[in-house]
């Protein structure tokens, strides 16, 4: 008996101190989700107004620009897809590579070959663990994005779409970003969005914010295109790392929340085995005592 209860109180002591420390990162992850909410919506009047200017400009203009034109028969097809560098984030990476298998078959039944691009140390862990190659890594900076990061991950997917060196033996016809959309702190959903080539549709709906402004082009309106399209690429792509941020501190938390209470649960089962056990021990003790007395009585 006593060796049992001394493993009840080992245990007990030993959950209360992983339920300090998922508590803790519970109270990190709400502090970030605020932080990262705030960080989406400044971003969003950037990423707005320059959607319109390139509506406005592709609107006032008929020429074809390799950043808006289909490639003929397209074969290969960017993959970028976006996870975190830590876990304990419940099924947030588990969702979003599932959700890039499912792209990466369709491509496949289409005819493309897909080409990987991982953020984040779980999809390159993953990908790695699988023999699957990876066309470019970028890592520690999940939590945390900065438009820098963004660029960078922009300018080596637009250099292999454009191919500058001619030869499209490593260029891709298309460009796929598959991230975590943050809907609330309760609900985030996997999303897989096509981001070039670029499709501008013609609709008579008014756009929002009012109608387009006319633009005079200085020196032409290619030279504004060339401008302006990857800067579209990557507020693109930086929305989409914002959003993934939001959703890894959002399904952290609720993870972390659930540790917790699974802990708390834990503690209150090990402390009733723990009386229980010691109140045997006790009953046991009393009748060994009174076992002796009237063995003594008896013997006298």
């Amino acid at each position: 008996m006593a060796g049992q209860l001394r493993e009840y109180r080992r245990r007990i002591r030993s959950i209360q101190s992983t339920k300090k420390i998922t508590r803790a990162m519970e109270l990190i992850a709400a502090s970030r989700i605020v932080k990262a909410k705030a960080r989406v919506a400044a971003s969003r009047p950037y990423a707005d107004e320059i959607t319109r200017v390139i509506s406005a400009v592709a609107s006032q203009t008929t020429i074809r620009h390799p950043l808006t034109t289909e490639h003929t028969d397209p074969r290969r097809a960017a993959v970028l897809v976006v996870t975190s560098d830590r876990g304990l984030a419940g099924g947030y990476n588990a969702n979003v590579l599932r959700r890039t298998g499912e792209l990466l078959e369709l491509l496949r039944s289409e005819g493309k070959e897909p080409v990987l691009y991982a953020v984040g140390r779980k999809a390159v862990t993953y990908y790695r663990f699988r023999g699957r190659e990876l066309a470019g890594e970028f890592i520690g900076f999940s939590e945390q994005p900065g438009y820098d990061n963004a660029k960078e991950v922009a300018d080596a997917l637009i250099a292999r779409f454009l191919d500058p060196s001619g030869e499209k033996t490593d260029r891709v016809d298309e460009i796929h970003v598959v991230y975590t959309e943050y809907v609330n702190t309760l609900a985030q959903r996997p999303v897989a969005h096509r981001i070039l080539p670029l499709v501008l549709e013609a609709t008579a709906e008014p756009p929002p914010g009012g109608p387009l402004p006319q633009y005079e082009f200085e020196p032409s309106a290619e030279g504004v295109l060339d401008a302006l399209l990857p800067r579209y690429v990557e507020s693109r792509l930086h929305a989409a790392l914002l959003e993934s941020a939001a959703s890894e501190s959002a399904a952290r938390q609720r993870a972390m929340k659930s540790a917790t209470d699974n802990a708390g649960e834990l503690i209150k089962t090990y402390t009733r085995r723990a009386n229980a056990a010691r109140q045997d021990a006790i009953t046991q003790e009393i009748s060994e005592i009174v076992g002796g007395a009237n063995a003594l009585a008896q013997v006298s």
